[in-house]
């Protein structure tokens, strides 16, 4: 346990006040460990992994913030389980060398394994819905260890069990099933399809869509890069909107989505509400090269950024009647 350490020190938004206790834990066992203590002691809890999905406070924690950082992959035939603090895209690079199908869409994703399934991350018409078998949690409520199945989760569009229920449930490990093979699933994402020069639903080399989905994530500025100013942000700022298909948005870009309702493309929504890329305010704004990417400037709070993005919801709403969801957690003290 250490003290003096900073919310914006462990986040990819870098804000973020002072932290009363930092704990790092090293396996599962230590986490459980951690959280029954927090508990235990009336301290209040904040998780992190990679830190790569919150909008931290200004004010900081004063509680226990406790650091995943256990570690480990075991494969038992085309199933593998994997420790909640595995970086995310070293187990999918890790997926991509075994031969192993399902996440190689999901490249160059931030953050943390035991974050995945809480948000259901998707990207490149993959979402983690579809290859978890299992999530192994401690339930902070009936205080013991539990393995939910995929249909416990109640995965949606970016939702879960585990969101809606925040705070019961900490993630120990998560289990994927994957097809072995030299070939991608099938590709369900038109622009990577255009990139991969091959048609939607067809396959890939493995190798070939982890490569072309970087390569695209890159000109976005959405992989991690201490280099490049576009990448300290949390990714997209807001999820697509799913609406029915009569309020679909003239021009806007549109797929479907169940029960006859449409999901519609958050970013063209946010740029032709009049935040086009590089639109700044102060020290935050969007990306200069993905308007659906809000980023930050050295010295930049939350209540900056989540000011700018409530502007960017209002437009929206006011110009096209579409309320738009943050994809980040903004915590409360």
């Amino acid at each position: 346990m250490r003290r003096g350490a900073r919310l914006a020190e462990l986040t990819t938004l870098a804000v973020g006040g002072p932290i009363d206790r930092l704990v790092e834990v090293a396996d599962a066992d230590e986490l459980v460990t951690a959280v029954r203590d927090a508990d235990e002691s009336g301290r209040p809890l904040l998780l992190l992994g990679g830190g790569s999905n919150i909008v931290a406070p200004d004010e900081g924690w004063a509680g226990d913030v406790v650091l995943v950082r256990s570690r480990g992959v075991v494969r038992s035939e085309d199933s593998l389980t994997v420790q909640a603090g595995e970086d995310w895209d070293a187990f999918v690079a890790h997926t991509v060398a075994e031969r192993l199908a399902g996440v190689e869409a999901l490249s160059g994703i931030p953050g943390s394994t035991g974050a995945t399934p809480v948000q259901n991350v998707g990207a490149y018409g993959q979402e983690v819905a579809q290859t978890i078998t299992a999530v192994e949690v401690w339930d902070r409520v009936e205080k013991d260890r539990r393995t939910l199945s995929p249909a416990e989760c109640g995965f949606g569009y970016r939702d879960s069990r585990l969101k809606r229920d925040p705070g019961r449930f900490v993630v120990l490990s998560v289990t994927f099933a994957l097809r072995p093979g030299e070939l991608s699933a099938p590709v369900g994402y038109a622009e990577l399809a255009r990139t991969l020069g091959i048609e939607v639903g067809d396959r890939a080399p493995l190798a070939d869509v982890r490569a072309a989905v970087l390569q695209l994530r890159r000109g976005k500025g959405m992989v991690l890069d201490p280099a490049d100013p576009d990448s300290r942000s949390a990714g997209s700022f807001f999820t697509n909107p799913v609406v029915p298909a009569e309020r679909a948005v003239e021009g806007c870009p549109s797929w479907p989505a169940a029960d006859g309702r449409v999901k519609l493309s958050a970013a063209w929504l946010v740029q032709h509400a009049g935040f086009g890329r590089g639109t700044r305010d102060g020290r935050v704004g969007t990306s200069s090269r993905h308007s659906l990417a809000l980023t930050t400037e050295p010295g930049a709070t939350a209540a900056e950024l989540l000011a700018f993005a409530d502007r960017v919801v209002a437009a929206v709403r006011d110009q096209f009647g579409v309320t738009l969801e943050r994809e980040p957690t903004a915590i409360r003290p």
